[in-house]
């Protein structure tokens, strides 16, 4: 799937037919195990409580809250691939949750590894630099992979999957002797390698430069909790359901994904024949690489696009307007498959955190620069703390 490195290769960075395979499956299975059903909902509302708990123990003292919102993303997808859940006191998780936190910070930095990996493989697999340390992150986490692997091995019943890997065994029981299939040992551990990354830090980011972002404009943190208080109250936890009569709090999560631009490039694909664009050949083969940057911040389809404005995302009256060029997710046949999670996780850890809490900043919301502290592959937030104030 990928050569050493990163190993980006199966789902993200695949192309062809093995592409088509892979995602076709991995999309199926996501959905039999409730991805935009009520059962994983459930388990969402859930995960929401319990760092609402995290919360509620740091009794609105001065906090960094940036590694439990990842254990809280992170055991969603969990769920999903490994069938379980971790404490987040558990030394092995918070290890795996800090090495993927590490990562995204390199791959972001100004050395730019993972286009130059991407591009250059052999030759970044001799250079010195601080990209080994990536290289080492990467290798950690598909051992953890191997190792859940495994376990899953020694208790597999084919008629009861209990997760996504195994389904990827039963998937492979069913192939072992199609010397053509894609799925084998090493595309399950790779495809599970990269669900489990970028599952936990896609949501997690976009949670940080949120939870950022109202503090900086605390007057949009009390028009969120005021239509939370009206449509969902203080006496239920917030459902999928709800955000239809929440356009403002839609708004606000869409203007964050906008102006946060977490990944302000897309992956990079081939084109599949020759192809002409804007006067330019493009021959088969040829490396692609979407700038949704570019998308995100085009002033002819956003007002100020350097500006944080929920109306971005508003009609004339108040309602949730959807917006053509709207790519946090990308777009077409390489839309992020995960999507329907994304969306789903964003909506019930945003709306439950608000309405347990108002968050408050050490310093005066003027002072809080909404910079990244790092933009390459993704974009990251500065370190920040707050108070989590009970409401």
């Amino acid at each position: 799937c990928a050569e050493k490195g990163t190993s980006l290769g199966c789902i993200i960075l695949s192309n062809g037919e093995k592409w088509k395979a892979l995602r076709r499956f991995a999309l199926q299975t996501l959905r039999n195990f409730g991805m935009g059903k009520r059962s994983l909902e459930e388990r969402i509302q859930e995960e929401a409580q319990c760092l609402v708990q995290a919360l509620t123990q740091t009794q609105a003292t001065p906090f960094d809250p940036t590694f439990l919102i990842y254990c809280a993303t992170s055991n969603i997808i969990c769920f999903i691939v490994f069938g379980d859940r971790f404490d987040y006191e558990d030394g092995n998780f918070l290890t795996l949750v800090s090495r993927i936190k590490e990562i995204l910070h390199q791959l972001s930095s100004p050395w730019g590894q993972v286009g130059m990996y991407n591009l250059f493989p052999g030759l970044m697999s001799y250079l010195p630099g601080p990209h080994n340390r990536i290289f080492e992150n990467f290798e950690q986490l598909r051992l953890f992979v191997q190792e859940q692997v495994k376990r899953n091995q020694e208790s597999f019943n084919r008629h009861c999957p209990r997760d996504f890997i195994d389904c990827f065994l039963l998937r492979m029981e069913k192939e072992n002797q199609d010397p053509l299939s894609y799925f084998h040992m090493e595309t399950l551990v790779m495809t599970t390698h990269n669900l489990f990354f970028a599952g936990t830090e896609a949501v997690s980011t976009t949670l940080n430069y949120g939870f950022l972002i109202l503090m900086k404009y605390p007057q949009i943190q009390a028009t969120v909790q005021a239509e939370i208080d009206q449509v969902i109250g203080q006496h239920r936890s917030p459902s999928v359901e709800d955000r239809v009569h929440m356009p403002y709090t839609d708004a606000v999560i869409h203007e964050i994904q906008r102006f946060s631009d977490i990944t302000p490039m897309g992956i990079r694909h081939a084109v599949t024949r020759d192809t002409q664009f804007r006067g330019f050949l493009l021959p088969e083969g040829t490396n692609v690489i979407p700038l949704l940057f570019s998308v995100h911040n085009d002033s002819t389809q956003f007002k100020d696009p350097a500006t944080f404005n929920p109306a971005h995302f508003l009609d004339e009256k108040g309602g949730f307007r959807k917006h053509n060029a709207f790519m946090t997710f990308s777009a077409g046949k390489r839309v992020c498959l995960g999507e329907g999670l994304a969306r789903m996780e964003l909506f019930l850890f945003f709306t439950t955190v608000l309405q347990h809490f108002t968050l408050m900043p050490l310093v005066q919301p003027e002072e809080i620069d909404l910079s990244p502290l790092v933009n390459g592959f993704g974009s990251l937030p500065r370190p920040y703390e707050f108070h989590a104030v009970p409401r």
